[in-house]
């Protein structure tokens, strides 16, 4: 069933609103992560496997934000 109308507009308004909302969050996270990591590996280059996977986990976050705006676009 696709959606027509306003209802279109506001489906697309908040999957907007899903993935920006996710990329501002993610991005703030990243900042703290990345700052501390690379701290971290001004002291010790051993852990760059460990920082590098730090750095990921915050955008997770970005693809959850992605999925839940394809279900808002697509499954209604």
């Amino acid at each position: 069933m696709a959606l027509e109308g306003e209802a279109a507009g506001i489906a697309a308004i908040g999957a907007g609103l899903a993935v920006g909302l996710t990329g501002i969050g993610a991005g703030m996270g990243e900042k703290d992560v990345g700052a501390a990591a690379v701290g971290a590996m001004t002291e010790d280059r051993s852990i760059f496997g460990t920082a590098m996977i730090f750095m990921v986990i915050p955008e997770t976050i970005v693809i959850f934000g992605l999925v839940i705006a394809i279900i808002i676009l697509f499954a209604l």
